[in-house]
């Protein structure tokens, strides 16, 4: 972005705090370079309730100068003198304190908010942006997708809208598995077992079945097993088209099953990434070519492994070696996956991947042999050296316990969101009965949908979580409910009357009207932070934040029965709020409905 001034100058045309922060360097810049001093200075971002809005410490910079830290602030404070921008400037012992001019905070605030609508909290990069592919869900398809990896592609959603509110160039993949052993072993079972209760409308459900069915009878008899480990090695020598065909063709129909309840949950990919690719185009061929000859990797029985007990891995535990490819010289997930993370390297110019806790040794093989591949060493002193980012995520339990596909002790997503649908269903029939069917329904859905989402992206992603239903459901607390419910008291004042074009923003001088307006001003900050960090349940926490404090000010500040002039501009601070809870929501990947 170049230097500090063109930094500032290019955010703000989007953030509304950055003038005032800009202007609070400049002026400690000024006076400190005044005084000798070199250094350069970068104050904290907004503080909320704290005792200013920007505060800088002298400890540091006072020695150096040979004075004692409260002396320096003085000569600052006194230095820069008033600033319009800025109601006070003022030194507490040996802190410089800002506080913004309410008047001018509130105008360009709702200024902003006013003019750019739903794009405000985005930013527009200058030039060509970054091409970003971010890969997510990657689901076997082998049945429908369970409550447990549910963070998966709620995460990954929630992280692909931030980033393009940030302004990347974004490709959203879901890497398709119709390689791996699951497939054929779905496929075995769909043909050679009869008798099944398997009547469904969808394929994801009418499969598993046979999947689990396939693998209790492997269990049973290892004849099967031994047919099936043949079939493999067929199929990914595409030695057998008519397998080939059935394998890809049930592939397909379970994948579309799976996409059904991310439509629901208004998740969407921009592509597909199939496994086989890499395989039949000789990606992978080449892979292990160039790791066997590399002094990382060794072989056990034909079967080429990475040795982790390298003195460069350094990865050793219980095992020493993660194995790259059968004894037969088929490939394993993991050399699939090198080859289509090749792909996405030489296509991107930042990869981040979300995946599940128990992807961590293979995700950490994967980017070690991408670095071995393209450097031929592995530099494992730090996760900025690797080629690839990870967003891992602990799994989502209930309060019954954990759920195995492969067993059969499952909940689907399809049943978490009909549940959620049906509870949100009946305190709509609880609290507006004269409310059309139709309606009803609709406001369900919203409601049930919203509140998976946001009681799942909430909580940070490396953190443990149960889902409840108390908290999901909650229309008083942390929860999609409560913010929704926000929006819609928002939608029904304004349907009330129309906020005038002209109003005096210096007359919003409540307490809950300035932390409301704070509070609106930091929302593109955050999704530019949100988004560098790769830390999505920020914008759930800043959502019900907006959504209590627009709450609060309701509760202080009369808006429909206030003077005439307070009241347009308290409608115009709803207008404002109501704009920014929804661009928020949406974030997040939730409906804000216009009543509940």
């Amino acid at each position: 972005m170049g230097t500090w001034p063109e930094f500032y100058k290019y955010m703000a045309k989007f953030d509304p705090l950055y003038i005032f922060e800009k202007e609070a360097k400049d002026q400690m810049r000024m006076v400190l370079n005044s005084l000798g001093a070199e250094e350069d200075l970068l104050l904290p971002g907004l503080k909320l309730h704290q005792h200013s809005d920007y505060a800088f410490v002298c400890f540091a910079t006072a020695g150096p100068l040979g004075m004692k830290p409260q002396e320096l602030a003085e000569k600052l404070v006194a230095g820069i003198g008033d600033n319009p921008l800025f109601e006070k400037i003022e030194n507490v012992g040996p802190y410089v304190n800002f506080y913004i001019d309410r008047k001018e905070l509130a105008l360009r605030t709702m200024e902003m908010v006013t003019r750019t609508k739903d794009r405000y909290g985005s930013f527009d990069m200058e030039g060509q942006p970054p091409k970003v592919i971010l890969e997510h869900t990657s689901a076997n398809p082998t049945g429908p997708l369970h409550v447990g990896r549910a963070r998966n592609p709620i995460i990954g959603d929630t992280m692909a809208r931030i980033l393009r509110k940030r302004g990347y160039d974004l490709d959203v993949q879901f890497y398709v598995d119709d390689m791996g052993k699951q497939l054929v072993i779905l496929t075995w079972g769909h043909e050679n077992i009869t008798g099944l209760d398997v009547e469904s409308d969808r394929a994801d459900h009418k499969f598993v079945k046979y999947y689990q069915e396939a693998n209790r009878l492997m269990e049973e008899d290892t004849s099967i097993n031994e047919e099936i480990n043949k079939l493999i090695s067929i199929y990914e020598e595409d030695g057998d088209a008519e397998i080939s065909k059935k394998v890809r063709k049930n592939c397909e129909d379970i994948l579309d099953g799976m996409l059904a309840p991310m439509r629901r949950l208004d998740v969407h990919y921009d592509s597909f990434a199939w496994e086989s690719k890499y395989v039949r185009d000789g990606s992978v061929k080449q892979v292990i070519d160039k790791l066997r000859a590399s002094e990382f990797t060794g072989e056990d029985e034909g079967a080429l492994f990475l040795d982790l007990s390298h003195e460069q891995l350094n990865k050793a535990g219980r095992e020493n070696k993660l194995f790259l490819t059968r004894s037969d010289g088929t490939s394993l997930y993991t050399t699939r996956d090198i080859g289509y993370h090749l792909e996405k390297l030489a296509n991107s110019n930042i990869a981040i991947n979300v995946l599940g806790e128990d992807h961590k040794l293979k995700a950490w093989a994967v980017n070690a042999c991408l670095q071995i591949l393209e450097k031929g060493s592995v530099d494992i002193s730090s996760c900025d050296s690797d080629p690839v980012e990870i967003l891992f995520y602990a799994f989502v339990s209930l309060p019954e316990g954990k759920m195995s596909t492969r067993k059969g002790h499952v909940v689907y997503m399809d049943d978490l969101i009909e549940e959620a649908v049906s509870r949100a269903l009946d305190e709509v029939e609880k609290k507006r009965p004269e409310l059309p069917d139709e309606i009803k329904h609709g406001i369900a859905e919203i409601v049930g949908v919203g509140a998976i989402r946001y009681n799942i992206i909430r909580v940070q992603a490396e953190k443990q979580m149960t889902f409840k239903w108390e908290e999901a459901m909650n229309f008083e607390g942390n929860s999609a409910p409560f913010i929704q419910y926000s929006h819609a008291r928002a939608s029904s004042i304004l349907r009330k009357t129309t906020p005038p074009e002209n109003f005096d923003p210096g007359l919003l001088v409540h307490d809950s009207e300035l932390d409301l307006i704070k509070t609106l001003a930091k929302f593109p900050s955050l999704i530019f932070k949100c988004a560098d960090d790769r830390t999505p349940h920020i914008i759930a926490s800043y959502a019900y934040e907006l959504a209590s404090l627009f709450n609060q000010f309701y509760r202080d500040c009369p808006v429909l029965s206030a003077e005439e002039d307070i009241m347009g501009s308290r409608l115009n601070l709803v207008k404002c709020s109501k704009m920014v809870l929804q661009n928020a929501l949406n974030t997040l990947g939730i409906v804000a409905p216009e009543e509940m």
